[in-house]
């Protein structure tokens, strides 16, 4: 993993250059609880980690205990994140109306310390290697592809899935946040399980889709 004194000059409020995830999370809990953190402002100077820094803030909603946030708000942007990916768009796209949104300082720092266990775990596992798994076109696609499946279930009222679906979110945002094709196998492959599993389930569903299409 990228620690945070391998990004020289990375100040927080301003910009965020810095790709690295610890780097990218320390600039997320410096400063004031109370400013809200624009995702336009947050990719701006990003490269090649936007996507992964786009998914890792938008799954922000499935683990808070709300009800239907997760659904809300998680599911369609990480079906936007998949098809963006999908169609080989190298950064992500932003609404406007998106773009000009983000959570508040303070929120994010509550989801850090739900998920800091994980990253300390992960932190001497996580490095760039096998690329081809991460940055060559057919695999961002079918990233991409996978991460549209798993928007869709996500929006979908399916009991008890939120933190289950938010965690193997979290696997496929910090594979693209470190460039880590091993991680990103590990993340296609839990996607695959979860698809197959569901459609094993389909009829139930189906019957969840339908529910949820008639409450829109």
């Amino acid at each position: 993993m990228t620690s945070p004194g391998d990004a020289p000059d990375a100040a927080p409020g301003h910009g965020y250059s810095a790709e690295g995830i610890r780097t990218l999370l320390d600039t997320f809990l410096l400063g004031d609880p109370d400013e809200q953190l624009r995702l336009r402002t947050i990719l701006a100077d990003l490269q090649q980690s936007a996507f992964g820094v786009f998914l890792f803030v938008a799954i922000l909603p499935a683990f808070l205990p709300v009800p239907g946030l997760a659904g809300g708000l998680s599911g369609p942007l990480v079906t936007l994140i998949g098809a963006q990916m999908l169609i080989g768009l190298r950064k992500p796209w932003l609404p406007r109306f998106i773009g000009e949104r983000g959570p508040r300082r303070r929120t994010m720092q509550r989801f850090v310390g739900r998920i800091a266990p994980w990253l300390r775990r992960l932190d001497k596992l996580l490095k760039p290697r096998l690329p081809a798994l991460v940055e060559t076109l057919p695999a961002r696609a079918f990233s991409g592809l996978l991460l549209v499946v798993l928007g869709i279930l996500l929006s979908l009222p399916i009991p008890f899935t939120n933190y289950a679906f938010g965690a193997m979110l979290l696997l496929f945002s910090l594979a693209l946040l470190e460039r880590d094709g091993g991680l990103m196998l590990v993340s296609w492959l839990g996607g695959i399980a979860v698809a197959v599993g569901l459609g094993l389930a389909s009829d139930q569903v189906v019957d969840l889709g339908r529910e949820w299409m008639h409450k829109l």
